[in-house]
C-alpha cells in the first residue's frame, strides 16, 4: 500500500501548492501609494458634496485624537480670516461663550476661550488660553498653554482648490481634559462638537465670498 501512497503525494503536493498559488492574493497587488491616491480622491469627492468628515482614534494615555474635513466654497485667505478672527469666535462658533486676542508678537498669538461642554444632561463651563502660530494661508497650529485640559493641541490645514474657487479645511487635535471624563464620553462629545465648529466656520466663510472668488475653472 505505501508504495502506492508516496507516488500519490508525491503528485499531489506539487499541485495543491500549483493550486494556492492561484488562489492566493499576489503579495504585491496594489502599491500603497495607489490606495492612498484612490481613498484621498473618494474623500475629496464626498467632501465636494457637502459631507463633513470626522475621524476619532484613542491615542496613548487618554488623549482623544480628533481629525475632521469640509469643504469650504470660498479661497484659502477668507477660510484663513474666519479661524482666526478669535475675537469673533464667540459669534458664531457653537458653544463658544467668549473669546479674544491677549497678545500678538508678530510671530504667534496668545488668545482664550470660554465655552460650554455638554456630557449627557450635564454641562461644564471649559477655559482654555492657548498660543496660536503658522504657515500663512496654509497651516495654523495651536497648543494650550494654561485651561482646563491636560492636552489641547493640534492644527488647521488649508488645501486651496482653484477648480472650484474653494478650500478643502482639516482639523486636527489631541485632547485629553483635566477633569474626570470617560474616553468614551470625550469621544462622543467630539464627535457631535467638531461637524458643528467646522460647519460654522463654513457658513460664516462663505458669507459674501461670490463677491470676492475668481471665476471658477473647468473640471
Amino acid at each position: 500500500m505505501q508504495r502506492f501512497i508516496k507516488p500519490l503525494l508525491c503528485t499531489a503536493l506539487p499541485l495543491m501548492a500549483l493550486l494556492f498559488s492561484f488562489l492566493s492574493p499576489p503579495v504585491m497587488a496594489l502599491p500603497v501609494a495607489a490606495g492612498n491616491s484612490r481613498t484621498l480622491t473618494e474623500e475629496r469627492a464626498r467632501l465636494l458634496t457637502g459631507e463633513v468628515i470626522v475621524a476619532l482614534s484613542n491615542l496613548q494615555e487618554g488623549v482623544t485624537g480628533v481629525e475632521g474635513q469640509i469643504y469650504i466654497a470660498a479661497p484659502p485667505k477668507k477660510v484663513w480670516q474666519v479661524i482666526t478672527d478669535y475675537n469673533n469666535h464667540k459669534n458664531f462658533v457653537p458653544n463658544v461663550i467668549d473669546s479674544g486676542i491677549i497678545s500678538d508678537n508678530g510671530i504667534e498669538k496668545v488668545m482664550f476661550e470660554k465655552g460650554k461642554s455638554r456630557m449627557f444632561i450635564f454641562s461644564k463651563e471649559v477655559y482654555i488660553k492657548m498660543k496660536v502660530w503658522g504657515e500663512h494661508l496654509t497651516r495654523l497650529c495651536f497648543q494650550q498653554i494654561t485651561g482646563d485640559f491636560k492636552v489641547y493641541q493640534g492644527e488647521w490645514l488649508l488645501v486651496d482648490y482653484p477648480q472650484g474657487a474653494g478650500t478643502f479645511l482639516t482639523y486636527k487635535a489631541e485632547v485629553k481634559p483635566d477633569f474626570y471624563a470617560p474616553q468614551f464620553a470625550v469621544r462622543n462629545v467630539q464627535n457631535r462638537d467638531c461637524p458643528l465648529m467646522m460647519i460654522a466656520m463654513k457658513k460664516q466663510a462663505e458669507l459674501n465670498s461670490d463677491k470676492t472668488l475668481p471665476p471658477s475653472g473647468n473640471g
